[in-house]
């Protein structure tokens, strides 16, 4: 009976009554495309390449929560949606890829990044920051300036002048408030951090991080899922 109704089963007929209508099956070369960068290998340094500094500390711009989602609400008013990037940086300890974060106090954590200035381009934008943040001297611009950027691996929408964001824009927003990208840069073979004093530079493994939102927010708890597309090559 099996292979009676295997003899049955017919190729689909070639038409144009499909979806797309008109559409004719050919190699598809974004397909390619996608499945090479689906294949991409990220290189991978030991933690004990890099050194650690610390600086002077460096404090937000506001003075409180409330004050922030206040001075979000005044731009938002003359300038529209603020942009931020937050830099997504990898090392590996024993071959487990391991996030870059800042530590403040012994509850709050978060990645380096921040606001982009008015008309500035994402990729120098997070070089800045970096730079300002992690870098050497306040006018030293050539701490990341050779560091690659990779690619985006998250997009986060706030949708109202609160905490909350989201992967998403919710249905019901039509102009969400900030627009944050994840961005993920290769570090170099080595390097020297210097860190603010009010912070650590702390590396928490990916499986700490998984499904991990209580302990490191959302957006951080979401990065082992944004990383398991790529390659890692430990070094």
């Amino acid at each position: 009976m099996n292979s009676d109704r295997s003899s049955s089963i017919k190729p689909p007929l070639k038409s144009a009554t499909g979806w797309p209508r008109g559409c004719q099956l050919k190699e598809d070369v974004s397909l390619n495309k996608y499945l090479l960068d689906a294949n991409r290998t990220i290189n991978l340094y030991s933690l004990d390449n890099y050194s650690f500094g610390t600086k002077n500390a460096l404090y937000e711009k506001d003075a409180s929560i409330l004050a922030r989602f206040q001075r979000m609400k005044e731009e938002f008013a003359v300038y529209g949606m603020r942009r931020s990037v937050d830099a997504v940086l990898l090392v590996h300890q024993h071959k487990i890829p391991h996030v870059l974060l800042l530590q403040l106090g012994t509850t709050f954590f978060k990645l380096p990044g921040g606001e982009l200035n008015r008309g500035e381009t994402e990729v120098d934008g997070l070089k800045r920051l970096l730079n300002e943040i992690l870098g050497h001297d306040e006018d030293d611009d050539n701490f990341a300036v050779h560091w690659k950027v990779e690619d985006v691996i998250g997009n986060w929408w706030r949708p109202n002048f609160d905490p909350p964001q989201y992967p998403y824009i919710p249905a019901h927003i039509t102009k969400p408030k900030e627009h944050k990208r994840l961005i993920l840069v290769q570090l170099p073979e080595e390097t020297k951090f210097i860190v603010p004093r009010n912070y650590r530079l702390v590396a928490a493994p990916v499986f700490e991080l998984f499904d991990n939102a209580q302990g490191y927010g959302h957006i951080i708890a979401s990065l082992p899922q944004a990383l398991s597309r790529f390659n890692f090559n430990y070094l």
